[in-house]
């Protein structure tokens, strides 16, 4: 009995309120939203009577059960009801509520997307990448794979085209990956160069709806394209990504910069690690991060793999393989001494 008394105590109230919310929109044909919330914390009690929920449970639930509905009230207001689904969305990365909340002064939605999906930071150093490009005109994110690089880019430049802060936006890379040769691959250029573009029109349909993605990329107020076809423009009022900069070389990259116009803006992402380069080119990432580093106007954000949002295991792989070069130069270096 005290043991149960004791377990007793630690519940706490937590009262919401869903004033000026359709509540069959909101909580779903027979409540099934609630259902769905309340099978996610199996421990806490969830209810809706009127337009209040009540919860009762330990502080730890009740803060995440708060940050949920928090974010389904941010999908109501952007498409005016919740489905199930949407609360799966938000429930997905192993249940951890958190990963979606920014939780320091800065915090902010970085962009509503498709199906009421809520795009945030979600590491430190993806609030570092907002935080520089709204002082900044320039701006290089690296880091290795899976630490949201691109993916926090694309939606700054999408945000950035939905405030009306540009005209266009563009995303270029360069054709250069694991030394493939274009040539060897069928189609024409576009055909050839739209699959190494891939995670570029992932995000993007993401976050705009496929038929209005393609009419403004029809329009070319999207625009797509290799890092070849930048050559001799000028890029007025746009948001521009260069992505996977590691595979420039140091005069693709000055080129790149020097194409930047009045009111525009720049991100430059790349992974260090994984340069597909002739061995004896050098990288224009590190030539560049080396040349500008006290440029005014420019930041740098360096990611790391405390960033990686992927699969968990993909933090081990990046530690083993670090790991791995860090011994392999430390035996050569024995070596030559």
């Amino acid at each position: 009995m005290i043991w149960a008394f004791f377990l007793y105590k630690k519940l706490t109230d937590l009262t919401i309120s869903l004033e000026k919310i359709s509540l069959l929109d909101f909580l779903g044909v027979e409540d099934q939203n609630t259902r769905e919330l309340a099978s996610a914390f199996p421990r806490a009690r969830i209810s809706s009577r009127g337009d209040v929920i009540h919860v009762k449970g330990n502080d730890e639930d009740l803060i995440k059960i708060q940050e949920v509905i928090g974010l389904m009230k941010e999908i109501y207001s952007n498409k005016g009801k919740v489905t199930r689904d949407d609360i799966k969305l938000i429930l997905q990365i192993d249940s951890n509520i958190s990963e979606y909340q920014i939780d320091d002064s800065d915090s902010e939605i970085i962009v509503h997307g498709n199906r009421g999906l809520v795009i945030r930071a979600k590491t430190q150093n993806q609030k570092n990448i907002l935080k520089a490009i709204r002082t900044n005109d320039v701006v290089f994110a690296v880091g290795p794979a899976g630490t949201g690089k691109t993916y926090t880019a694309v939606a700054l430049a999408v945000r950035a085209l939905k405030n009306k802060e540009v005209k266009k936006i563009i995303f270029t890379r360069p054709a250069v990956e694991a030394g493939e040769n274009l040539g060897f691959l069928p189609g024409d250029l576009k055909e050839k160069i739209d699959p190494y573009l891939r995670p570029i029109y992932d995000a993007l349909e993401d976050m705009i709806p496929l038929e209005k993605l393609k009419f403004l990329q029809e329009t070319k107020v999207i625009e797509i394209a290799p890092l070849a076809y930048m050559r001799g423009r000028t890029l007025n009022n746009a948001f521009i990504i260069l992505d996977e900069a590691q595979n420039t070389t140091s005069m693709q990259i000055k080129m790149f910069l020097t194409r930047m116009g009045p009111s525009s803006k720049v991100i430059i992402t790349g992974d260090k690690t994984q340069v597909d380069l002739p061995k004896k080119v050098k990288s224009g990432l590190l030539n560049a991060i080396e040349i500008l580093k006290d440029i005014q106007g420019i930041s740098f954000v360096e990611l790391d793999g405390k960033d990686v949002l992927r699969h968990r295991i993909v933090k081990d792989i990046l530690a083993a393989y670090e790991k791995h070069d860090e011994l392999a130069n430390y035996s050569v270096k024995t070596a030559i001494e």
